[in-house]
């Protein structure tokens, strides 16, 4: 039976987890805490793919016999070895006698398997429920649907007036939104393995699309949907593309020339089928999340003409939308979302698990494409 106490516990755990978002692709992230009694004699979280899983961090980090002990940890635990053994094995041969999981790992080489181990080794195994178990779940919910699906998971973030513009009639859109905000999707880049956007919004923007806060952060992986192969070979994307991983996807009509200078300056190229005249998103996505290493996360970046591909394909998972404290105006000003649109209004894509937060003068909203978690 859970007590507050372990609900304490598990709350360490699910803290510790936090410290290494980001930062463990393709692994999931997990926060492991052993208690003796009341008192906490080990913790420990997996910081990066390759490193100790959360669960042996957790065991290492105890100074004297770790026999007889409970542990908190807030993914089920693998019961196969990859580049490290399976924690299963670690947790028995260690002497653990209880373990509180907070959520179960849906890959198929876990699923349910790790704790039917553990309770045929005799051990106490319990699963929580309720807000603890959510939050376990959001934490991973990228792995989880590439667990699942073997597609990324794909956020979609955009910027915009409260009168629903993302630039004026002239094109500008520097800057919409506050530098919190803007600080905010720079940590948001650094926590996600591909982050992508159209070719106009990078004929545009001519973007760098990195994240570029202080911080123990990686780069993800540049994408750009550009049907004909015409990213400027002067852009700051294809300039730096020798340093920072960028690829683009085209279509069969994309000049074989065009693609072949793309390439020469270190740019990936893959062809996709055309879905309406474009790159087809759903190829395109099967890719990121079967190439090695799989990008388990997406953050779509712009433009309009993207983003309706996304929602008109119904392949957006989550949505962040922060709105700023002014008007635009002018029936030419860009929305964040174009093509062709809903013909009624009952037939428009709904978003579930709102919530919203201040963001500096800014006001974010994050919604969901589904009721249901990952």
């Amino acid at each position: 039976m859970v007590s507050g106490l372990d609900i304490s516990f598990m709350q360490r755990a699910l803290n510790l987890a936090d410290l290494a978002q980001g930062k463990t692709s393709p692994n999931p992230t997990v926060g492991a805490v052993i208690v003796r009694g009341e008192d906490v004699i080990g913790e420990g979280y997996h910081q990066r793919a390759g490193d100790d899983h959360a669960e042996v961090a957790a065991i290492k980090s105890v100074k004297g016999d770790v026999r007889g002990a409970t542990i908190f940890v807030t993914l089920e635990p693998c019961c196969h070895a990859g580049r490290t053994g399976p924690c299963t094995q670690a947790l028995i041969e260690a002497g653990i006698t209880r373990v509180v999981v907070a959520s179960l790992d849906p890959s198929a080489k876990v699923n349910g398997k790790g704790l039917a181990e553990l309770r045929d080794a005799g051990m106490a195994v319990e699963v929580l429920d309720g807000l603890l178990a959510a939050r376990a779940r959001a934490q991973n919910e990228a792995f989880r649907k590439h667990a699942v699906t073997g597609l990324p998971f794909v956020t979609f973030k955009s910027a915009m007036s409260l009168d629903g513009k993302i630039a004026t009639y002239t094109g500008d859109s520097k800057w919409i939104s506050g530098e919190e905000s803007r600080a905010l999707v720079h940590a948001l880049r650094g926590e996600v393995d591909s982050i992508a956007c159209g070719s106009g919004t990078a004929d545009i923007d001519d973007p760098m699309l990195t994240c570029r806060i202080p911080g123990d952060y990686s780069q993800p992986l540049r994408v750009i949907f550009d049907s004909k192969a015409g990213l400027s070979l002067e852009s700051q994307l294809v300039r730096t593309a020798g340093k920072l991983a960028t690829l683009v996807f085209v279509t069969e009509s994309a000049p074989a020339e065009k693609i072949k200078a793309l390439q020469s300056a270190g740019v990936e190229v893959v062809v996709t089928a055309t879905m309406d005249g474009q790159v087809d998103v759903g190829e395109a996505l099967l890719h990121l999340g079967s190439r090695e290493p799989a990008a388990l996360s997406l953050l779509l970046e712009g433009g309009p003409t993207l983003a309706a591909s996304f929602v008109e394909s119904g392949t957006i998972d989550k949505v962040m939308t922060f709105i700023a404290p002014k008007f635009i105006g002018g029936k030419e000003a860009r929305t964040p979302v174009e093509g062709r649109g809903f013909r009624l209004v009952g037939e428009a894509a709904p978003l579930y698990r709102m919530r919203h937060k201040a963001v500096g003068d800014d006001v974010l909203i994050t919604a969901y494409t589904t009721q249901e978690e990952w």
